[in-house]
């Protein structure tokens, strides 16, 4: 999809659009009469948005539920959150990433001279990230709106700029797997970086929880050899861990307690060599005379970025991706 790209100086029109494609919102001037521009660059798929503002002067918002998870990184000015259901009143400048809405409730604050990333995504995909099966009835929501630490902001500033990578990315190239692949990303990173409903009992954000006593008695070889078998006729597909354990008939905790326990590995690591494995299958096949490209087949199985596929590549085959697709 081509990017949405809007431009006013009216605050009345710019009101209007943004209700018409976020969520109904009241906007006004907090310095008076002056200028005031607005800028947004909009690129949606089918898991997230990714949303490019400028605000060239002080704004004041009052906006309902946006229906989705909102996380920023603020790259000039400042914004200011109003306190509400997830904490106090912040304000958040230059290089900080956080939480700035969650899907069901208002938020109102003010944006003072802004340009900042915001990554918008479904609030289903928190669950399906998290290894939690059906036994598990805690819901899975962000609780807090500033990351664990510094490092763990960076991590996830460090994802949003993917995500701004990914969605800019020739047509051809942003596949249901790389996109879907990056959903996934931005979710399980949120919930390792920001306060959430996971930690209070025992569940490290991040980490893993170790498996309930059921759990460990599902982690047998037959959990193993039924996923294995499920991924290897699904890698072509944008699955999840859910989805794998589901075809397990086991919870995603006891999914990746036999993985562990008897590969030494994990259900998405395996995932990931095995379409590595036929993305190498594809590069040995191709012609390059017939337009082959080792970016569209990476795109093909789920590699979004270029260098980092070549990396590993490199590091399973000892041989460079372009090497191989020449030969």
């Amino acid at each position: 999809m081509e990017p949405l790209v809007f431009h006013s100086r009216d605050l009345d029109e710019t009101e209007a659009f943004l209700s018409g494609t976020y969520t109904d919102v009241r906007i006004s001037t907090a310095d008076g009469d002056g200028p005031t521009s607005t800028r947004l660059t909009r690129r949606t798929t089918p898991g997230f948005s990714v949303n490019e503002l400028e605000i060239g002067f002080a704004m004041r918002y009052a906006a309902q539920p946006l229906g989705r998870v909102c996380v920023a990184t603020v790259r000039s000015g400042t914004v200011f959150v109003d306190a509400d259901g997830i904490g106090p009143a912040a304000a958040f400048g230059p290089g900080e990433t956080f939480l700035h809405a969650i899907p069901d409730r208002p938020y109102r604050g003010s944006l003072d001279s802004v340009r900042q990333t915001a990554v918008l995504f479904d609030p289903a995909l928190l669950p399906q990230v998290a290894a939690r099966g059906a036994r598990d009835r805690k819901p899975v929501r962000l609780t807090g709106r500033r990351p664990l630490s510094e490092q763990a902001g960076r991590q996830l500033a460090a994802t949003l700029a993917h995500l701004a990578h990914i969605a800019a990315l020739p047509r051809q190239l942003r596949t249901e797997l790389v996109l879907g692949s990056a959903a996934q990303l931005l979710a399980a990173t949120a919930l390792a970086t920001l306060p959430n409903t996971l930690a209070p009992d025992g569940h490290r954000p991040g980490g893993d929880p170790g498996p309930a006593p059921t759990d460990g008695r599902d982690a047998g070889t037959g959990t193993l050899r039924r996923a294995i078998a499920f991924i290897e006729d699904n890698a072509d597909r944008d699955i999840s861990l859910a989805d794998i354990a589901a075809a397990a008939h086991v919870t995603p905790r006891a999914l990746q307690y036999a993985f562990s326990r008897h590969a030494g590995t994990t259900p998405l690591a395996y995932l990931r060599d095995v379409r590595l494995a036929a993305a190498h299958a594809d590069l040995v096949a191709a012609d390059p005379s017939t337009g082959a490209t080792v970016s569209a087949v990476a795109a093909r199985w789920g590699f979004a970025h270029t260098g980092r596929f070549a990396a590993a590549y490199h590091r399973r085959y000892g041989s460079s991706p372009s090497a191989v697709l020449r030969s």
